[in-house]
């Protein structure tokens, strides 16, 4: 299984949108899936039609209580891809996790337990907009990590910090963690300081920045209120055509042999 954590500790950038809708992408395609909604918030749950009642088991169970996976993936309704929920309990396993030992490895301890091999293809992990435990966690499981960034100027601030991030999780925690990517998102064309901050983004991460770009789209917005994917809500719509697009690039990224095994 390959496991991509979709992080930027910066909100509003399109992170959970990018991970509900390559999630569903990757199945559509045959990809047994898995998402994790490692957020508090629980907006990915609700974005695949997981209302806050029908949560039961959840990300808390998996990484603090120690459920398997099993117990608490959910089938969502597009085939091939289950989901771990987020819960209200979440927000506490912050200030839980400070007293474990092993604070930063128990979601990947989770997930390669003997009874999640073999179970999925590949693993997204929706992370919080903070640099906190669980997103460490998350980077600690992680093979590599995809990054959404809002063409906006503030976003290229908050880009240098979550790569001085990545930087230390792999010299104290993950050593084999790469960057499959940088997807730009909201991109509008009628805006100048988004080709601007595009070009910025181009020039200076170059070839690790996706071809695919996420324009602001209503649909896209529209989508989660009906528990939908844009993917399924729309999907001739521009955003959906971007996230079709960007799949097949991620596909391409992702290590070979891992795909061949």
């Amino acid at each position: 299984m390959i496991t991509v954590a979709i992080a930027n500790q910066k909100g509003g950038v399109g992170k959970t949108t990018t991970a509900i809708n390559i999630a569903t992408a990757m199945a559509a395609i045959g990809w047994r899936t898995l998402l994790l909604d490692l957020d508090p918030q629980g907006n990915a749950s609700t974005g695949l039609g997981i209302s806050a009642a029908d949560r039961g088991t959840s990300t808390y169970d998996l990484m603090i209580e120690g459920l398997d996976l099993a117990s608490c993936a959910h089938p969502t309704s597009i085939p091939s891809l289950q989901i771990v929920p987020a819960t209200q309990d979440l927000s506490g396993a912050e200030v839980e996790l400070v007293t474990v030992p092993d604070r930063s490895d128990r979601l990947r301890r989770a997930l390669h337990k003997t009874a999640a091999r073999g179970r999925y293809d590949i693993c997204f992990v929706d992370c919080p907009p903070s640099l906190g435990l669980l997103t460490l966690n998350a980077l600690t499981a992680a093979d590599t990590l995809l990054v959404p960034l809002q063409c906006e100027f503030f976003a290229l601030e908050g880009l240098s910090q979550l790569l001085k991030t990545v930087e230390r999780v792999q010299g104290q925690f993950n050593p084999d963690l790469g960057i499959v990517g940088v997807v730009l998102t909201m991109f509008d064309r009628r805006n100048r300081l988004t080709d601007q901050v595009a070009d910025d983004v181009r020039d200076c991460l170059g070839p690790l920045v996706f071809e695919s770009v996420i324009p602001r789209n209503v649909r896209l917005s529209e989508a989660p209120s009906h528990g939908l994917p844009a993917l399924v809500y729309d999907h001739q719509c521009s955003g959906s055509r971007a996230y079709i697009n960007l799949a097949r690039e991620l596909i391409g990224r992702l290590p070979a042999q891992r795909i061949a095994a």
